[in-house]
C-alpha cells in the first residue's frame, strides 16, 4: 500500500469568500469496501481515480501556476482497544494556520481544522472506510503497520498572474497508507542540493518546498542509498534536515542533538514530541547546529521522524565519499526506545499520559 492515491470517498471542502469559510463535505464515487476489493484492478483504478477529479475548480489558479499553497499529513491509528486516534491534531492545526499566514492566505481557523479532519474521517468510517487493528504489527514495532493518512492542503482561486491567494480553497482527503520507507539497511548520503535558504520559506510547509526533496531523494535513490540529508544553505557544513523529515544524532557521549529550529527547517510535531519524551527518560536534550563533521564522527546512533517516517533509523551517512556507520550497521538501543515509546502511544499500545490522542471512532 504505502503512499498510495487511493482515497477514501468522503471529501472535505472549503473556501474563504466575502470573509467566511464556507464549508461541504462531498461523496465521491464508490461502492462498498468489499465491492471495490472485487473489482478488477483496471476498474477499480478507474473509480479511484473518479474520486480525485473535481469538474468545478479552476486549473489554472496560484497553486497550478506558482506553487502557492501548503497542506498537512497526519494520521488516524487504529487503536489495540478499537476504534481510530489521531495524533496531536491541535498542532497540525496550529502549524497550518502559520503556514497559510507565511504565504499570505487568510488563516484557516484551528476550531474548523480539527473539525473537518475529524469528521471526514469519521464519515468514512462509516461507510466502511476505515482499518481495523492488526497485532502482527507489533512483531516489528510498527514499522509496517497501516494508518489512515489524512492531508489537509490548500488550493489556489483562479488566476494567471503572479499574486497571492485572497480566496484559498482548504481540503482534507484521507488514504489508507503504511510504510513510508521500505525495509532493510537505510543508508543516507549528503546532498548538495539545498532544501531551503535564510529569509525563505524553509519553516513553512509549502508545497513547493517539496520539488527540491524529491529531486534530491530520487538521486539518492539512484545512488543506492534510502535517504539523502541537507546541509545549510550559507557556509554548506551544518546538518539540517532529511529529505522531507527532521533528523537527530544520539552522541557518544549521550547527548541527543537535533538542528535547531530557524526559517530554514520546519518545526515537525513528531520531532517535538521526540525531545519531550527523551527529556522525560532524563536524556540530555540539544536544539543546536550541529556539523556534519561532528555528527560522523561522534554519533553512535543516527535516525529521522516525521509523520510518514516515524521515528526511522539511518545506518550510515556518507559525504563526499566518507562514510560514517552508526551502531555497526543496527538499530540502536536509544532509536529502538523513541520508535516503540512513539508507536506505542499512538496505536494504543502504551497509555498516552501526555492526552496527544484524540480519539474520533
Amino acid at each position: 500500500m504505502a503512499f498510495a492515491l487511493n482515497t477514501y470517498p468522503i471529501t472535505y471542502r472549503s473556501q474563504f469568500l466575502d470573509g467566511k469559510w464556507s464549508e461541504e463535505y462531498l461523496e465521491k464515487p464508490h461502492k462498498t469496501p468489499s465491492e471495490e476489493a472485487a473489482m478488477s484492478d483496471e476498474d477499480r483504478s478507474k473509480l479511484e481515480n473518479s474520486r480525485n477529479c473535481y469538474a468545478d475548480m479552476p486549473l489554472v489558479n496560484y497553486t497550478s501556476q506558482y506553487g502557492l499553497a501548503c497542506f498537512e499529513g497526519l494520521k488516524a491509528l487504529p487503536q489495540k482497544d478499537g476504534g481510530l486516534a489521531i495524533f496531536r491534531p491541535d498542532q497540525n492545526a496550529a502549524r497550518f494556520a502559520r503556514s497559510m499566514a507565511g504565504l499570505g492566505m487568510p488563516q484557516f481557523p484551528e476550531k474548523m481544522f480539527l473539525d473537518a479532519v475529524t469528521e471526514t474521517v469519521k464519515r468514512n468510517d462509516k461507510l466502511g472506510f476505515t482499518l481495523k487493528y492488526n497485532p502482527d504489527w507489533e512483531k516489528d514495532s510498527y514499522m509496517t503497520a497501516d494508518s489512515v493518512y489524512i492531508r489537509p492542503f490548500t488550493m489556489g482561486e483562479g488566476g494567471i498572474g503572479v499574486n497571492l491567494s485572497s480566496e484559498p480553497y482548504v481540503f482534507v482527503i484521507t488514504t489508507p497508507v503504511s510504510a513510508y520507507f521500505k525495509a532493510g539497511r537505510s543508508d543516507a548520503v549528503v546532498t548538495d542540493k539545498i532544501r531551503a535558504t535564510p529569509n525563505g520559506t524553509g519553516w513553512i510547509k509549502a508545497c513547493s518546498n517539496y520539488v527540491i526533496s524529491a529531486l534530491a531523494k530520487s538521486e539518492a535513490l539512484k545512488a543506492g542509498y534510502m535517504e539523502c540529508v541537507y546541509l545549510d544553505a550559507t557556509e554548506r557544513k551544518y546538518i539540517e534536515e532529511g529529505s522531507s523529515c527532521n533528523i537527530f544524532f544520539y552522541l557518544k557521549s549521550g547527548e541527543l542533538v537535533t538542528p535547531e529550529l530557524g526559517d530554514t527547517i520546519l518545526p515537525g510535531i513528531t520531532r517535538a514530541s521526540i525531545i519531550e519524551l527523551a527529556r522525560d527518560k532524563g536524556i540530555k536534550v540539544s536544539e543546536r547546529k550541529i556539523s556534519i563533521d561532528e555528527a560522523m564522527d561522534e554519533a553512535k546512533e543516527c535516525f529521522v521522524s516525521g509523520t510518514a517516517a516515524g521515528v526511522t533509523p539511518l545506518t550510515s551517512l556518507t559525504n563526499k565519499g566518507k562514510k560514517a556507520e552508526f551502531n555497526n550497521g543496527e538499530v540502536g538501543e536509544f532509536t529502538a526506545d523513541m520508535r516503540d515509546t512513539i508507536k506505542g502511544i499512538q496505536y494504543g499500545k502504551l497509555p498516552d499520559t501526555k492526552g496527544w490522542l484524540v480519539h474520533i471512532a
